[in-house]
């Protein structure tokens, strides 16, 4: 992943699937941690070119991660936890926050908007402000609108077309795109959804989005670089 040109590696031990069973703290830990350790002793993390994220929902493992060498926190609960941002706040380390409706996703949830890309901004700015209250630097969050969690997939395509209406928030925005269900819409099931993410980074990197988390790095970062080009100079994507 470091030699395709990733910029931030991210490690979860838990997933966030429709259905997925929750996994306890303890064996989150567990599957974390030595990821975290491990992933740290590659030379280009080791010397801070490349970032480390934990991507959990818990503060104690986002705790434990932090303190075994991961450099910043990926919640999809979009800091929900006061003890998550008592953790962030305490470690002064960057922080995604994401909008979710439920995390795990229920499957069977369909919640409705007025207007989905106005209402997730809406919900992002009041998670900004209890961050904010928490001691969280504005310039330390990045905002992510959450792809496959309480949207339909014409609400997700918009939220991409729409992506520049998100700099009101005057944070980077994270888009995570890969692989998810949402290609289903027009035919690509899981195990042929490759190609449609690599054309969604283009467009998603095309209209602003400052980091995707994609699956595939070399594909996708290729996709970043080309939007860059395009838009007048090749710049640092994040991938």
């Amino acid at each position: 992943m470091v030699e395709a040109g990733v910029d931030i590696v991210d490690v979860g031990g838990e997933s966030t699937r429709p259905g997925a069973e929750p996994v306890p703290v303890a064996a989150e830990v567990d599957r974390v941690v030595p990821a975290v350790e491990a992933i740290r002793s590659v030379s280009a993390v080791a010397d801070g070119d490349v970032l480390v994220s934990v991507d959990t929902r818990k503060a104690a493992v986002a705790e434990a991660a932090l303190e075994a060498g991961a450099d910043m926190v990926n919640d999809v609960t979009g800091l929900e936890d006061p003890a998550m941002r008592e953790v962030v706040a305490d470690a002064g380390c960057p922080v995604v926050a994401m909008h979710s409706v439920d995390a795990p996703v229920d499957p069977t949830a369909e919640p409705e908007y007025d207007d989905a890309v106005a209402d997730v901004i809406a919900a992002l700015r009041e998670r900004l402000a209890l961050a904010e209250a928490a001691g969280i630097d504005r310039d330390r969050v990045i905002v992510d609108p959450g792809l496959g969690f309480g949207k339909s997939a014409a609400e997700e395509f918009e939220l991409i077309d729409r992506i520049g209406e998100f700099a009101a928030l005057d944070c980077p925005v994270l888009i995570g795109h890969s692989h998810k269900s949402m290609y289903g819409a027009f035919g690509r099931e899981s195990g042929d959804r490759e190609h449609a993410t690599v054309a969604t980074t283009a467009l998603a990197a095309d209209r602003g989005a400052d980091i995707v988390r994609v699956h595939d790095v070399d594909e996708n970062r290729a996709a970043v670089d080309v939007a860059a080009a395009v838009n007048g100079a090749l710049r640092d994507g994040g991938a």
